[in-house]
């Protein structure tokens, strides 16, 4: 009995522990589910706002998608760049995990060399992980299939449709149009478009003056994504916005021909103006290069020879460059002697071959003299002394005023960046840029456009155009519906008989025996040019040693700046031709053969305003100027 009562009571015992454990696991099981229900319902309900949104961002991705960027159009609405639909595959980072992985079977379908996995490896680690890098471009069609095949096994890849920029402009207008290239700064640190490394904007020409325009305004796509990174499918799509196209008042046809009778010489540049509008209809600079050769893609080895090449054919020397207008000037000084009244068209100025001021000789050109010459004379055969005496009159504050409200000096709003502003010296500037006075001498060479005096082909063009028109012409590249005609420009405020003074003599100087631009008349039965030479130097050296003579880079400039027709003017042209000679010899020719192809095309209209060439055309003796 007393072992059935024990094994009665341990019996007891077991079950009451039993029921103990039993107890404690239940409730603390029950705590569990309970603490869990309310982080559940916590999550849930309470903290939704917040960790919703983040739950969305787990399972989707945005991608910002790039416009197609706007054409450039020729003025008859010829094609000069446009973009075109390629496919390229993109890396995101932060999608692909390994990023060496997913490039190692990358490799198997598409062939990229160990020096661009490298590459992109740095790129990944440099920047946001959830910006998309471009890995491989213009992709063809069976390739891009093969990727789509695969996509499961290639986190992160992705194929998409892409814009290439294609430039159609050619050598011809390749300084008008420009290129685009990759944004190696964003301009604003929040603008996600500006921080896509596949993003292109304009890095000069019109592609970089009218970026706003042709840019666009770039799209967003939300896409589901699984755990992988791989695109599930579309939630949300705002599509980009294009760019808007560009009109350019250039003919395309005359470009190429303009620009084929610049590119004879080795550097040269030349611009054409429709001076009722400001219009420009050609401009071409040499020697020049194709966009195409650096649009998008860049070829490095042929971007790294145009930049080591001592020629510089990336610069538009038609605005870019900076050269001393030379007797071109003189059509200023002879405006600002007869507006400030320093002379009169009538009187005469004897030239005996030199200028004596104080200790110092000045050389005209003609070593014999001209003689006594009026305005009309000095224009006509450039005599230097004549302008040297009338400077010395003005002063270089009425000098410096006539360039400035004819045009030099200034950069215009003309749809182009990168020009140069060249320079009307003054004793302000003189005085700030070496603190030192201005000198008498510096006058007298300012008076025929030597000296500090720079101003590029756009400026002297318009200086033509100014003083064809008596109006304040602002040039333009940009064909808008709204541009104004030459009754719109304000007037310069100059004396019309004054005006006319010049304008005469201007008119010599291709159309009269003696005149040093009679190498730029277009023949029996073709309008009259008016026009003025120049011939700058811009190496010292001994006035008897031919040009011929000395290296290339001491030899003079040539010049010619003019109007057509010459008493109904419809264009204003100017030609540089760096290091050619004389102007008379060298660039008169030139503009003849421009003006030629100019009355070809004539989008301006001179028809109508055409006088008639008499005698012939050529070259007095002397063709300085």
């Amino acid at each position: 009995m007393p072992a059935m009562f024990e094994h009665d009571n341990e019996e007891r015992q077991a079950r009451r522990a039993f029921t103990r454990r039993a107890i404690l696991i239940g409730g603390g099981q029950l705590l569990g589910f309970s603490a869990l229900a309310w982080r559940l319902f916590q999550l849930q309900v309470l903290d939704e706002g917040r960790y919703d949104p983040l739950a969305d961002e787990n399972r989707t991705s945005l991608q910002v998608l790039i416009p197609k960027r706007g054409r450039i159009l020729d003025r008859n609405g010829a094609v000069l760049a446009d973009s075109e639909e390629t496919f390229r595959v993109t890396l995101t980072p932060a999608l692909a995990g390994d990023v060496a992985s997913v490039l190692e079977k990358f490799r198997r379908f598409v062939p990229l060399r160990q020096d661009e996995v490298e590459q992109i490896a740095r790129r990944a680690k440099r920047q946001s992980r959830n910006v998309p890098i471009t890995i491989a471009s213009d992709i063809p069609f069976d390739m891009l299939a093969r990727i789509n095949l695969f996509a499961p096994h290639l986190p992160g890849i992705r194929t998409e449709v892409a814009w290439r920029r294609r430039c159609r402009a050619g050598l011809a207008a390749g300084h008008v149009v420009g290129y685009v290239g990759s944004v190696e700064r964003p301009s604003i640190d929040d603008d996600a478009l500006m921080r896509m490394p596949q993003m292109r904007i304009g890095k000069s020409g019109v592609e970089a003056g009218m970026e706003q325009e042709l840019r666009g305004d770039g799209g967003v796509q939300k896409i589901e994504v699984d755990a992988r990174g791989r695109m599930m499918r579309n939630l949300e799509v705002r599509d980009p916005v294009p760019g808007r196209d560009v009109r350019l008042t250039i003919d395309s046809g005359l470009q190429w021909r303009v620009f084929e009778r610049v590119r004879n010489e080795r550097r040269a540049a030349c611009v054409v103006l429709d001076v009722k509008g400001g219009e420009i209809v050609a401009m071409a600079s040499t020697p020049s290069y194709d966009p195409a050769l650096v649009t998008d893609t860049v070829d490095e080895a042929a971007w790294r020879r145009l930049l080591a090449d001592k020629e510089k054919p990336l610069l538009n020397r038609a605005i870019g460059g900076q050269y001393p207008p030379g007797s071109t000037f003189k059509m200023a000084t002879a405006l600002a002697g007869l507006h400030m009244k320093a002379i009169t068209p009538a009187e005469k100025l004897t030239c005996r071959g030199y200028y004596d001021l104080a200790d110092h000789r000045f050389r005209c050109w003609n070593r014999t003299g001209h003689g006594p010459v009026s305005l009309h004379e000095a224009l006509r055969e450039s005599c230097d002394v004549y302008f040297f005496e009338v400077a010395r009159r003005l002063g270089i504050d009425a000098i410096a005023d006539m360039a400035r409200m004819l045009g030099m000096g200034q950069i215009y709003n003309c749809g182009l960046p990168q020009q140069k502003a060249g320079l009307v010296a003054d004793p302000d500037w003189k005085r700030g840029r070496w603190n030192a006075g201005w000198l008498a001498g510096e006058t007298v060479l300012a008076g025929i456009g030597q000296g500090y005096m720079l101003a590029s082909p756009l400026q002297l063009a318009v200086m033509a155009a100014r003083v064809a028109t008596g109006r304040s012409v602002e040039p333009t590249i940009i064909k808008y519906s709204g541009n104004p005609r030459a009754g719109e420009f304000p007037e310069l405020g100059l004396d019309e008989t004054k005006l006319a003074a010049v304008r005469r003599g201007l008119k010599a100087v291709v159309n009269e025996e003696g005149g040093t631009g009679r190498n730029a008349a277009l023949g029996e039965g073709k309008p009259l040019v008016a026009g003025k030479t120049g011939t700058s130097q811009v190496h010292s050296h001994s006035v008897n040693v031919p040009q011929e003579a000395l290296p290339w880079e001491q030899r003079d400039h040539a010049l010619f700046i003019g109007y057509v027709p010459a008493d109904a003017p419809c264009y204003a042209v100017a030609a540089v031709v760096e290091h050619g000679g004389a102007g008379g010899t060298v660039a008169a020719p030139l503009v003849r053969d421009v003006i030629d192809s100019v009355l070809d095309v004539d989008p301006a209209g001179a028809a109508a305003g055409r006088g008639v060439q008499g005698g012939d055309r050529r070259a007095p003796d002397s063709d300085q100027g």
